[in-house]
């Protein structure tokens, strides 16, 4: 038998839904796969399982990180591997669901092997990028890893922050620590393992109607809460899906409408780079329509 089940998909693809009859069956434990479905306070705009599903079955590592933080793979694996072994120790199946491709990435081809990164560090570094720009930094990365910042763009905020981090705390470049990758935590030979297909009619319409049914029960309200605390907008939190066109709607900047719209795109388009990303990194997860997806994991299982 295998020992864990791994469903990934695109947003809106019924995933969750999916992990909850699975759990409910199997006696399983539903491990949170999704990087913005960890952060508190954002229950509605990030698609979280309601409070009703939760009571249904167990789940871990949803809502848990405070939206000022930044929130990392290595966190993540971290916390997952405590995850697993507390639900080994009950008895229970890991259920691992989400749409964050290199969470899975990493949890069964391993990560790469960089230190932490003290917070006076990353503290320095991400207020000197709001101090004096991107462009500052980045030139700063080329006299320290001129091998890394030549396979960034040079507006990547994110990426040029983070090797800077790593070479300054370090010593070292990201690229050299990406050659070094811990052995996985959990191997793709031990779980059942499936991404979640929709056709794109379908999922369109789902994306739209889980936006309206967000507005209905109070993302505005989270956002409004949120927008309030004057994070930076930097932060991967203030960068969820719907809320910065709906920060930008309690501002007076743009319609509900508008609000409404560019939200949706931004979701479609984000639900296309999943399904690109998984096609070209794990080319060997069975790719299942919605459907089918909980006979397929059933029979992975006996596998």
């Amino acid at each position: 038998m295998k020992q864990a089940v791994l469903i990934a998909g695109p947003t809106a693809s019924g995933k969750s839904a999916l992990a909850l009859a699975l759990a409910e069956r199997l006696g399983g434990t539903i491990v949170n796969a999704d990087s913005m479905q960890v952060y508190a306070g954002l229950r509605v705009i990030t698609a979280r399982p309601t409070e009703e599903e939760e009571a249904r079955a167990p789940h871990l590592l949803y809502g848990h990180i405070d939206p000022a933080e930044t929130y990392s793979t290595g966190q993540w694996l971290r916390e997952v591997a405590q995850a697993l072994d507390d639900i080994a120790a009950a008895g229970r199946v890991p259920i691992i669901v989400g749409g964050t491709g290199l969470y899975f990435k990493v949890l069964t081809e391993g990560i790469a092997a960089v230190p932490a990164i003290s917070a006076e560090i990353r503290g320095n570094v991400r207020e000197r990028l709001k101090r004096d720009g991107v462009s500052t930094l980045y030139a700063e990365l080329i006299a320290r890893d001129p091998v890394t910042a030549a396979r960034l763009m040079p507006l990547d905020r994110s990426r040029i922050a983070r090797a800077l981090e790593v070479v300054l705390a370090t010593g070292r470049s990201i690229s050299d620590w990406h050659g070094e990758n811990t052995a996985p935590l959990l191997p793709a030979e031990r779980a059942a393992r499936i991404f979640v297909t929709v056709e794109r009619a379908e999922l369109v319409s789902r994306i739209e109607a889980r936006f309206a049914a967000m507005m209905d029960a109070g993302a505005l309200d989270e956002v409004k809460a949120l927008g309030a605390r004057d994070l930076d907008p930097l932060l991967p939190a203030m960068k969820a899906h719907g809320v910065p066109w709906l920060i930008r709607l309690l501002k007076g900047d743009i319609s509900r409408e508008e609000a409404v719209a560019g939200s949706i795109m931004d979701t479609r388009r984000y639900a296309k780079r999943q399904h690109t990303w998984f096609r070209g990194q794990m080319k060997d997860w069975p790719m299942i329509p919605a459907g089918e997806a909980f006979d397929a994991i059933m029979r992975g299982l006996a596998a």
